[in-house]
């Protein structure tokens, strides 16, 4: 029934394996994963809802904010994942002694709810120690997929560090956030 499709298909593939070489091929279907991993981040997404969560919803809003930095409900960890410092001999912007901060960060948009703005914060890991162990937060509000590593909070960022273990993450507000 099909066997006229079979030959078609045979006869195309023949002939493409004859004036295309493997290299070629190869390169060919590179070039497309790549290019489709530069266009996937780009796609539209909604952030409505995130919005929405910041300005007065239960979890980062107004009501649950606390003025407390080992708090997880502290404004400026909308978008931890980690030991907080303040709670591990650091602070809020400082490392412990013995750690360093690493090279690369993620950046959260929080809303401060004492003066009603949306901030840029950094979250910088501090590397070198064993883990701290104290006041664990996971909060993954706004947190966009993997593929958009600027905005995913689960990977250890101290890898591009001389020491790779981490230890407790810093929350330093970078700027206002524009709308």
């Amino acid at each position: 029934m099909f066997n006229w499709f079979d030959k078609l298909a045979e006869r195309q593939s023949r002939r493409l394996a004859q004036t295309v070489s493997r290299r070629h091929a190869l390169t060919t279907i590179s070039r497309a994963l790549v290019g489709a991993a530069f266009i996937l981040p780009v796609l539209p997404f909604d952030r409505s809802e995130a919005k929405a969560a910041t300005h007065g919803g239960a979890k980062g809003g107004a009501n649950a904010a606390t003025e407390d930095p080992t708090a997880c409900e502290y404004w400026r960890y909308c978008a931890i994942d980690g030991f907080l410092c303040s709670c591990c001999g650091g602070s809020l912007t400082q490392c412990p002694p013995g750690t360093n901060a690493s090279k690369v960060s993620w950046v959260g948009t929080c809303h401060n709810p004492k003066d009603g703005k949306d901030y840029l914060v950094s979250y910088n890991d501090c590397c070198g120690k064993t883990s701290c162990g104290k006041c664990m937060c996971n909060t993954n509000l706004r947190e966009r997929p993997g593929y958009n590593l600027g905005l995913h909070n689960d990977i250890n960022w101290c890898m591009s560090n001389d020491s790779s273990m981490f230890h407790c993450t810093t929350a330093s507000v970078v700027g206002l956030a524009e709308d």
